[in-house]
């Protein structure tokens, strides 16, 4: 007796064991979006948006990182922010932060119909993120590159006048033409001194005198653009090196455009990474892939979404309404 239930334990845990691959094969061959090391579609779900979570905190931890450098920047040079921010297109921030927002909603009602099994309105949600992602994009390049023209760069740069002043040759050797050395002291005039007196006088060679500096860098440089000329007090932004010429730049201006490119352009690349996992989701939707019992990629594309639109509705009052 004691044999035998010694066997019927030995060959309890088998039976069990192959009750379970029974069942765990049975679950995959009834979902066959399941992958083999999962069980059940819910253990798969909780497991992919465990996982999204986690790389959502390492893109906050980086964003995190240039948001302390962005604290520190302005809490040392408020001023530089508070007259740089002005150069910022406040209608085109605001007409991109509307349109993440409608993005957003686009998005979240796209998880809303693949839960639901609405190929449809789920293709149509995606197309309208896909747009307003593009949209964002598309309004940034103006933005950046009426910066660019108007050389309102990053870093020591930013002081330079551009080489290519619109065909304008003679301003542009103008700006890029070194110092001129500065002329010998004419000598005393022998009427006006008698010999002695002139012997006594010390002829100075201002060759050898070092010219005044144009200041350390983050002042402005010293050749600005010669089409300024003549403006008046009103400071045309729209010209090259225009600001150069602004009696009211604070040094050290190229911090807050260093900054303002780094964030903003880093969350450009967020965005541009975005169109292409939803380009991704629109063709596996046309295929028909997504339903109330699978909708995983849709849920998870939505989160990161939410939290690129989220960086997006910080960065803007951070640069464009601070003045």
């Amino acid at each position: 007796m004691s044999h035998a239930t010694a066997d019927t334990g030995a060959q309890a845990p088998g039976h069990a064991a192959g009750s379970h691959d029974h069942a765990h094969s049975g679950e995959h061959a009834k979902y066959p979006f399941l992958a083999h090391h999962f069980e059940t579609p819910a253990q798969q779900f909780d497991s992919a948006k465990l996982g999204m979570w986690l790389f959502l905190a390492t893109e906050v931890l980086f964003f995190g990182a240039l948001f302390v450098g962005y604290a520190v920047l302005r809490s040392r040079f408020p001023e530089v922010f508070s007259y740089a921010s002005h150069y910022l297109d406040t209608v085109m921030g605001g007409i991109n932060t509307g349109v993440l927002i409608l993005s957003s909603l686009t998005m979240a009602l796209g998880v809303y119909f693949a839960q639901r099994g609405k190929k449809l309105a789920l293709i149509i949600c995606l197309w309208l993120t896909m747009a307003g992602a593009a949209g964002f994009l598309v309004i940034k390049y103006f933005e950046y590159s009426h910066k660019i023209h108007a050389h309102l760069v990053w870093g020591p740069t930013f002081y330079i006048p551009p080489h290519n002043m619109e065909g304008d040759e003679e301003a542009a050797a103008l700006a890029h033409a070194p110092a001129p050395a500065p002329a010998a002291l004419p000598a005393p005039a022998a009427s006006a001194q008698g010999p002695a007196q002139l012997a006594a006088t010390p002829v100075v060679d201002a060759s050898v005198v070092m010219p005044a500096s144009a200041g350390p860098s983050g002042l402005r440089a010293a050749a600005v653009d010669q089409r300024l000329e003549g403006q008046g007090d009103e400071i045309p932004h729209d010209l090259p090196s225009a600001h150069l010429a602004d009696p009211n730049m604070p040094p050290n201006t190229h911090l807050f455009f260093t900054i303002y490119y780094a964030m903003t352009g880093l969350h450009g690349i967020h965005v541009l990474v975005g169109m292409v996992v939803i380009g991704m989701l629109i063709y596996r939707a046309t295929r028909g892939d997504f339903g109330p019992n699978y909708y995983t990629p849709v849920d998870l594309v939505g989160l990161y979404w939410h939290i690129v639109d989220l960086v997006w509705i910080f960065l803007f009052p951070l640069f464009y309404l601070i003045h």
